[in-house]
């Protein structure tokens, strides 16, 4: 009885937590700005420039003092002089069973040509990985306006199926009322039943497009694929917004466009790798500071109070030059200049491919306004004439086949217009990431 009872308690605990779930209500510019901070890429995005920061202070710590400990334990297993004989301090003068040295060591880097060019690579190296940053943002801010414009898709076309499937159904009963009065034929009920049909199997295909359109958007957002959320904008309201050629007239600055940065940064990185290599070829020089402590014992007793150190401290200096390496370093040096080079080409490359995208961007962008002002019209036309074949139809001044072709017409002049709405809405995004607007424009 116990085990009933919490079986129901759990049950309706569960289902009440269900409908308990919080609901998210955004439009499509608060799902952007909600999938900024929540979407996967940006997550990572984010912790890539956090790892890049502690690079650059890897980095930098290279050049700051440096201290190292060390302790050395010798066990003479064999001993080749007599380990009896101590000196005045009690220290052996040949040898001893046991022998310890402790020490510690600072170095200081004085001067090195390579750390200098890698200051400045590990700050490049960061700023590469904000631009990816900044880039991944323009991505996703494309993502989810197709994202949002595919689930307000999936809805216009439900709602506009539901309502082709209501005049329909209609239409058919009216039409078999006939039949059966013998003032029609059975073509004609069939012919509207075949319709009817294919707009059912349209309405079902429709529903699970409609939950993978919000699965999809939901993943682009950064959420759970059963996350509830509800479109607070409209495919109408939203192609209204995007409809301006004003922006079709705005100027495009390569030197600010993110491909552009990211490809002049890299050239960047190749320039430190060459001056690297040729600093690879310049002396080093560093200080140290060393002490020790060296004790000497027959048996382990470096614990003890009664254990004496000696002790010994250098100060030195070290100077490294390199003198001859087999040309190996000419080598280096060559494939470093090659691939500067060849960020150049890159980066002549990206200027006229950038050039190119922003100008086909402005006239798909332009296309899809056209598109959309023709797809309306022709919407219009294709009720009026459907509208018309239906009074003919009932009048039995046409038959069914007309009558179907109409609508069949109908049905393909709403699909276009909402998809030319989703090409308006799209179109605009895609321009806006080829000309580099900024996210909050």
């Amino acid at each position: 009885m116990k085990k009933y009872i919490f079986s129901v308690f759990v049950f309706f605990f569960l289902n009440y937590s269900q409908a308990q779930e919080k609901i998210i209500r955004l439009s499509m510019q608060e799902a952007i700005d909600y999938a900024i901070k929540n979407n996967y890429d940006n997550k990572v995005a984010s912790k890539n420039i956090k790892a890049a920061k502690e690079k650059k202070w890897e980095t930098t710590t290279i050049g700051l003092p440096q201290i190292n400990g060390n302790v050395d334990y010798r066990n003479n297993l064999k001993q080749l002089f007599d380990p009896v004989d101590f000196n005045m301090d009690g220290f052996p003068d040949f040898g001893a069973k046991h022998s310890v040295t402790a020490g510690l060591t600072l170095t200081q880097l004085l001067f090195d040509g390579t750390y200098l060019v890698g200051l400045q690579s590990a700050k490049t190296y960061l700023k590469i990985s904000e631009q990816s940053k900044e880039k991944t943002e323009l991505s996703t801010r494309e993502a989810i306006i197709n994202a949002y414009g595919n689930v307000l898709v999936a809805e216009k076309s439900l709602e506009i199926l539901e309502k082709n499937k209501s005049v329909l159904s209609k239409n058919l009963n009216e039409t078999q009322k006939i039949y059966e009065n013998g003032l029609t034929e059975l073509e004609n009920v069939e012919q509207l039943q075949i319709t009817l049909g294919t707009l059912e199997s349209n309405i079902r295909n429709t529903k699970r497009l409609q939950k993978i359109a919000y699965q999809m958007l939901n993943i682009a957002m950064g959420n759970s694929i059963q996350k509830k959320i509800e479109l607070s904008d409209t495919l109408e309201s939203l192609t209204l917004e995007n409809t301006s050629l004003n922006l079709l007239a705005k100027q495009f600055n390569i030197n600010d466009h993110i491909d552009y940065r990211i490809a002049n940064n890299n050239r960047e990185g190749n320039r430190l790798l060459l001056k690297l290599e040729k600093n690879r070829q310049l002396p080093t020089l560093s200080a140290f500071l060393n002490y020790n402590g060296i004790a000497n014992s027959n048996s382990f007793s470096f614990f003890s109070s009664s254990q004496q150190w000696r002790s010994t401290s250098t100060l030195g200096v070290s100077l490294n030059v390199p003198v001859f390496g087999s040309f190996r370093a000419r080598s280096r040096i060559r494939q470093a200049k090659i691939e500067l080079e060849n960020s150049d080409i890159k980066l002549d490359e990206i200027k006229q491919q950038l050039n190119l995208q922003a100008e086909t961007a402005k006239s798909e962008y332009q296309l899809s306004i056209e598109n959309y002002e023709t797809a309306k019209k022709n919407l219009l036309l294709a009720e009026r004439i459907e509208k018309k074949q239906q009074i003919k139809f009932f009048e039995g001044l046409s038959s069914s086949f007309d009558l179907s072709q109409a609508q069949n017409q109908l049905y393909t002049q709403q699909s276009n217009y909402v998809q030319s709405m989703l090409n308006v809405i799209a179109k605009k995004a895609k321009l806006e990431t080829a000309l580099n607007l900024p996210i909050n424009n």
